[in-house]
Formats: structure tokens, C-alpha cells, sequence
């Protein structure tokens, strides 16, 4: 087996974790802990756009390589494994039925959010610092 191939069961596994936690936010027996993260985690994945852009050198890709899958794995975790056997059920039958991952406005608003509070601080602490200049 090549890592291509190991590469891409990787991604498919994560796709479908990302649904699967999509399903869990919803579920009654999902801990709030566990919702709340995995509506964080939902809401960004499921998002047309990046918190930094993949244009980016290098770091355009860290969330999609390192944060993204972290945080998917530590709401997996946190979820309860009754809970995560249904859902994982129910995200398989709605990928089998729907042929692609959902989309979110959320995670649309929680990034331009991120955005706008970045662009806030930076706008703040210049116009400070010409204050004390």
C-alpha cells in the first residue's frame, strides 16, 4: 500500500467523521462538552472557507493538516461510543444518500467572526501605538 492510498482512506475517514460529529451535535445522549466542540468543529470543517487561507505558504495548510483532524479526533473521544456508532450509522447513510459532506453557514460566521475580531485587534493596537508615537 502506498501513502497516496493511506492518504486518501485518511481523508475519506475524516469526511466521515465530520458528519458523523455533525450527527452527534444534534444526538440527546451527546455530553455538552462533547456538543460544544464538536459544533466548533462541525461548523469550521463544514465551512467553504479557512481560517487562513490555503494560499498561504505553509500555513495555509496547518489547519487542514494538523487542527482540523486534532480536534475531530478530540471530539470523537469525547463522545460517548453508543452515541458515535449511531451517528456513524447515520453520517454513512446520508453520504451513501447525498453523495457529499454537508455545508454550514455557521462556519462561515464563526470564521468572518474570527476575521473581523483579527482585523479589530490589529486596527486597535496600531492606532495605539500612533497614539503614544
Amino acid at each position: 500500500m502506498n501513502i497516496f492510498t493511506a492518504l486518501r482512506g485518511w481523508a475519506k475517514q475524516l469526511k466521515r467523521d465530520g458528519v458523523t460529529l455533525w450527527f452527534a451535535c444534534k444526538h440527546p445522549l451527546t455530553p455538552w462538552y462533547a456538543k460544544a466542540l464538536g459544533g466548533f468543529v462541525v461548523a469550521y470543517a463544514l465551512s467553504p472557507i479557512d481560517l487562513i487561507p490555503d494560499f498561504i505558504p505553509v500555513l495555509g495548510y496547518v489547519d487542514d493538516v494538523l487542527l482540523l483532524p486534532g480536534l475531530i479526533w478530540l471530539a470523537i473521544r469525547l463522545t460517548p461510543a453508543a452515541v458515535l456508532a449511531e451517528c456513524r450509522q447515520q453520517g454513512a447513510e446520508w453520504m451513501a444518500r447525498e453523495g457529499a459532506k454537508p455545508r454550514n453557514l455557521w462556519g462561515i460566521a464563526l470564521v468572518l467572526t474570527v476575521w473581523v475580531g483579527i482585523a479589530w485587534a490589529a486596527w486597535h493596537w496600531w492606532s495605539v501605538s500612533q497614539a503614544l508615537s
